[in-house]
Protein backbone atom coordinates (compact mmCIF):
# COMPACT_ATOMS: atom_id res chain seq x y z
CA UNK A 1 0.00 0.00 0.00
CA UNK A 2 1.81 3.26 -1.36
CA UNK A 3 0.95 6.93 0.59
CA UNK A 4 0.86 9.83 -1.47
CA UNK A 5 1.37 13.39 0.09
CA UNK A 6 -0.55 16.64 -1.92
CA UNK A 7 -1.06 19.96 -0.44
CA UNK A 8 -4.45 21.39 0.61
CA UNK A 9 -4.07 23.50 -2.98
CA UNK A 10 -3.50 20.61 -4.61
CA UNK A 11 -6.38 18.49 -3.28
CA UNK A 12 -8.96 21.33 -4.04
CA UNK A 13 -7.43 21.87 -7.85
CA UNK A 14 -7.97 18.07 -8.60
CA UNK A 15 -10.05 16.18 -6.33
CA UNK A 16 -10.75 13.41 -8.52
CA UNK A 17 -7.11 12.92 -8.57
CA UNK A 18 -6.34 12.70 -5.34
CA UNK A 19 -9.54 10.64 -5.47
CA UNK A 20 -7.84 7.91 -7.95
CA UNK A 21 -4.67 8.04 -5.99
CA UNK A 22 -6.86 7.23 -2.70
CA UNK A 23 -6.98 3.77 -4.41
CA UNK A 24 -3.88 2.63 -4.54
CA UNK A 25 -3.60 3.95 -0.69
CA UNK A 26 -3.74 6.30 1.87
CA UNK A 27 -3.40 10.32 1.11
CA UNK A 28 -2.21 12.64 3.16
CA UNK A 29 -3.24 16.04 2.41
CA UNK A 30 -1.10 18.90 3.84
CA UNK A 31 -2.06 22.48 5.27
CA UNK A 32 1.29 24.77 5.44
CA UNK A 33 3.30 21.89 5.11
CA UNK A 34 1.54 20.09 8.00
CA UNK A 35 -0.32 16.73 7.80
CA UNK A 36 -3.86 17.75 8.28
CA UNK A 37 -6.10 15.01 6.67
CA UNK A 38 -6.49 11.75 5.22
CA UNK A 39 -8.29 10.39 2.14
CA UNK A 40 -8.26 6.90 2.00
CA UNK A 41 -11.52 4.72 0.28
CA UNK A 42 -14.28 3.78 2.65
CA UNK A 43 -13.43 -0.22 2.21
CA UNK A 44 -9.76 0.73 3.84
CA UNK A 45 -11.46 2.65 6.61
CA UNK A 46 -13.90 0.33 7.38
CA UNK A 47 -10.98 -2.34 8.05
CA UNK A 48 -9.38 0.40 10.07
CA UNK A 49 -12.69 0.69 12.41
CA UNK A 50 -14.13 -2.21 11.90
CA UNK A 51 -11.87 -4.57 13.42
CA UNK A 52 -14.12 -6.34 16.25
CA UNK A 53 -17.69 -5.42 18.02
CA UNK A 54 -17.69 -1.84 19.19
CA UNK A 55 -18.26 -0.97 23.17
CA UNK A 56 -21.83 -0.64 22.85
CA UNK A 57 -22.17 -4.40 21.27
CA UNK A 58 -19.60 -5.53 24.25
CA UNK A 59 -22.01 -3.93 26.84
CA UNK A 60 -25.27 -4.90 25.55
CA UNK A 61 -27.24 -6.99 26.72
CA UNK A 62 -28.88 -9.02 23.73
CA UNK A 63 -30.65 -11.63 25.14
CA UNK A 64 -32.40 -8.77 27.78
CA UNK A 65 -31.31 -11.07 31.28
CA UNK A 66 -30.00 -9.52 34.22
CA UNK A 67 -26.22 -10.92 35.14
CA UNK A 68 -24.32 -10.55 37.97
CA UNK A 69 -21.85 -7.49 38.71
CA UNK A 70 -19.74 -7.15 42.19
CA UNK A 71 -17.18 -5.11 41.82
CA UNK A 72 -14.06 -5.75 44.42
CA UNK A 73 -14.49 -2.86 47.26
CA UNK A 74 -12.38 -0.21 46.67
CA UNK A 75 -9.98 0.84 49.64
CA UNK A 76 -9.78 4.55 50.52
CA UNK A 77 -6.27 6.12 51.37
CA UNK A 78 -6.00 9.63 52.70
CA UNK A 79 -2.92 11.56 51.36
CA UNK A 80 -0.90 12.97 53.88
CA UNK A 81 -1.84 17.00 53.62
CA UNK A 82 0.67 19.81 54.87
CA UNK A 83 -0.37 23.47 55.38
CA UNK A 84 1.54 26.51 55.65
Amino acid sequence: MSTKTISSREFNQDAGGAKKAAEAGPVIITDRGKPAHVLMTFATYSELVGRGPSLLDIVAQRDGGDFEFEPEPMEFRPKDVEFD
